[in-house]
C-alpha cells in the first residue's frame, strides 16, 4: 500500500480554483482511505515543488486542471523525480489537451467527431472559415474555457478578441444539435452514460460549477444501440492515446439520426472533476465503487512510467 501520498492542488492554470475546491473532497477521501495526505498548492516555483516533495512520497495524487496539470507538464516533472502519479502518462495527457491531434487518433480507430478545421485567429474574426453554425474552441484548455458557439441569424462576434489569450490558432468544428452525453473510463472499461442537462447554450463553465439548474441524468435515457457505441468509443478513445486510471470522453448524441450515425465525439478529459456530484464520480458510483475506494485505487495503480524496476535492469545487465 502507498501509505504517504501528496495529493497536488491549485496550479496556475485558469481552473485553479476548481482545482482547489475538489481537492478538499479528494484530501478527506484519501484520509477515510488510510493515507497519510500532504497537499502540495502547485505554482511554477519548481525548487519549492521539490522541497514539498521533500521526503519523497509514495504517490502523488494529480489533481491539477488545465494547462501545467494535465498536458504532461507536470507529470514530466514526477518521471524526472521517479514519483508515481495518478491517471495518464506524459504523452497521453499531452495528446488528451490537444483537441486536434486527439481528434485524428481517435478517427484512426473509427471513432466519427464533428467536422473540425484550424484557423488562424484573424480567419475566425473574419468568417472565413466555414458557414454558420459552428463552435470555436481553443487548441488545449479544459472546463470548455473560450469556447463559443457561433449560430445563424445573431451578432455575436466568432471569438473575444480582447479577452482571447489562447495563442494564434483555434479550432473551428461544426456545430452538432443535439444532447451531451459523457462516458467515464477507468483502467479502459466505459463506466456509464450520463447526459448532462444544462440551461445555456452549452455546458461551458459557469454550467458546470457554479448553475444548480444543471443535471447530470444517471443512466442516460438514449437508446441501447447509441449507449453500446457512445461507451465503445470512449474506451477506444482512451486505448489509442495510451491512457491510464481515469478519463471522461464527451460526445454529443444528434437525436435527428441512429444508431453509430448520431455519435459524434467530441473531446477526451485524462484529468477529470473528482468530486461528489461529478460525472468521474458518479458512474463508478453506480457501479459499486465507492468515492473513497476510487481514489485509493488510483492511488494504488499510479505508476512512473519511465521507472526501470528491478527486473528491467536485471535483464538490462544480461545483455550488457
Amino acid at each position: 500500500m502507498h501509505k504517504n501520498v501528496a495529493l497536488f492542488v491549485g496550479g496556475w492554470s485558469v481552473e485553479r480554483d476548481v482545482s482547489l475546491t475538489k481537492g478538499k473532497a479528494i484530501e478527506k477521501a484519501l484520509i477515510e482511505g488510510g493515507y497519510n495526505v500532504k497537499v502540495i498548492d502547485v505554482t511554477t516555483d519548481i525548487k519549492k515543488l521539490l522541497d514539498d516533495l521533500t521526503p519523497k512520497p509514495d504517490a502523488v495524487f494529480n489533481n491539477l486542471y488545465g494547462q501545467g496539470g494535465e498536458d504532461g507538464v507536470i507529470q514530466g516533472v514526477l518521471e524526472a523525480l521517479q514519483i508515481p502519479y495518478t491517471h495518464s502518462n506524459v504523452a497521453a495527457s499531452a495528446i488528451g489537451m490537444d483537441k486536434v491531434l486527439t481528434k485524428k487518433l481517435a478517427q484512426s480507430v473509427g471513432v466519427k467527431g464533428a467536422e473540425g478545421v484550424l484557423a488562424t485567429k484573424e480567419d475566425v474574426l473574419q468568417e472565413r472559415v466555414m458557414e454558420r453554425p459552428y463552435v470555436v474552441k481553443p487548441l488545449n484548455e479544459g472546463s470548455s474555457v473560450g469556447v463559443r458557439i457561433i449560430l445563424e441569424g445573431e451578432n455575436q462576434k466568432p471569438l473575444d478578441e480582447e479577452n482571447w489569450t489562447f495563442g494564434d490558432k483555434v479550432l473551428v468544428e461544426k456545430f452538432i444539435e443535439g444532447r451531451e452525453i459523457h462516458v467515464t473510463v477507468l483502467d479502459g472499461k466505459a463506466q456509464g452514460v450520463t447526459e448532462i442537462k444544462f440551461s445555456g447554450r452549452f455546458f461551458d463553465y459557469e454550467a458546470k460549477y457554479r448553475d444548480k439548474t444543471t443535471q447530470l441524468v444517471t443512466p442516460a435515457d438514449i437508446p441501447d444501440d447509441v449507449r453500446d457505441v457512445m461507451m465503445s468509443n470512449a474506451e477506444a478513445v482512451f486505448n489509442v492515446l495510451g491512457c491510464s486510471g481515469l478519463a471522461r470522453c464527451d460526445f454529443r448524441y444528434d437525436v435527428s439520426k441512429k444508431g453509430k450515425d448520431a455519435v459524434y465525439f467530441l473531446e477526451i478529459n485524462t484529468m477529470p472533476g473528482l468530486a461528489p456530484g461529478s460525472v468521474a464520480l458518479i458512474q463508478p458510483e453506480i457501479n459499486g465503487i465507492s468515492f473513497v475506494q476510487l481514489c485509493s485505487h488510483l492511488v494504488e495503480t499510479s505508476s512512473c512510467y519511465g521507472s526501470i524496476n528491478q527486473n528491467k535492469k536485471e535483464n538490462l545487465k544480461a545483455v550488457s
